[in-house]
């Protein structure tokens, strides 16, 4: 797993950025699958969970994540849901110690959240469609809505893919300029006419200052380029494969 420097400094916290790496899963899902909605064997998976679970400090039905669907919805954990009673929203808020929440990706950003003075901390997925949605600026509403000061709340993004490896038509490109004609700047010409290069990332950082979020960490890491850490639904669908693994990125307060 891979620590942000800004979560790991502050107090009555854990985080992880989990990799592709310390699992039991074979083939395309090698090996540290935590994909609920992917078609790996389900005893795998659960023992993934279970794995990453541990090293956040609490047991396997403690560690909750979504089930996703690129939007806006943020929901609030008070306490532990069955997978198959999983949320359809796309972040989560707590202030409740001992559970775990998380998101998970395979391309897209995860953002984990906290507010350490107010012990409140967050996960939100965001994909193209969320972060133009509006799914950053929910959580972060959320968070201050449960008390988080906004001035206090530390952001960090995880592993996703980066721009070098994202093309997108012109219709994406389209979709950002008619909502902020500002956003042209997170766009570079690529190889082929009437595409672009999307930096994801540059946009979510953008979307979280606008959201008075001023301590933002970024991983740097891209899920496409490298192989050996991580996942890519994008490299996957490159190569026809079936299916894809899923990285799950967590946080939780410790009690």
């Amino acid at each position: 797993m891979i620590p942000a420097t800004t979560l790991a400094t502050l107090t009555g916290i854990r985080h992880a950025f989990f990799t592709r790496e310390g699992g039991v899963s074979d083939g395309i899902y090698a090996s540290l699958n935590g994909g609920i909605g992917s078609n790996d064997e389900v005893g795998a998976v659960a023992e993934n969970r279970a794995r990453m679970a541990a090293a956040l400090g609490v047991s396997p039905d403690r560690l909750l994540t979504l089930y996703q669907i690129h939007s806006p919805i943020v929901v609030v954990a008070e306490r532990p849901w069955a997978p198959h009673d999983r949320p359809r929203a796309d972040a989560v808020v707590t202030k409740t110690a001992g559970i775990a929440i998380g998101v998970s990706t395979a391309d897209c950003g995860p953002v984990l959240f906290a507010e350490p003075t107010e012990r409140i901390v967050a996960a939100a997925h965001a994909g193209w469609r969320g972060a133009l949605g509006g799914v950053l600026e929910a959580t972060v509403g959320t968070m201050v809505r449960l008390g988080a000061e906004r001035a206090r709340i530390v952001a960090v993004l995880g592993p996703m893919i980066r721009q070098p490896n994202y093309e997108v038509g012109a219709d994406l490109v389209t979709q950002f300029v008619a909502a902020d004609a500002d956003n042209t700047r997170f766009f570079s010409q690529a190889a082929r006419v009437n595409h672009a290069m999307f930096d994801l990332a540059g946009y979510i950082c953008a979307r979280l200052q606008d959201a008075g979020i001023t301590a933002i960490e970024d991983l740097q890491s891209c899920t496409y380029a490298d192989e050996a850490r991580f996942f890519s639904y994008r490299r996957a669908t490159h190569r026809g494969e079936r299916d894809y693994g899923r990285h799950i990125s967590a946080i939780a307060l410790v009690e």
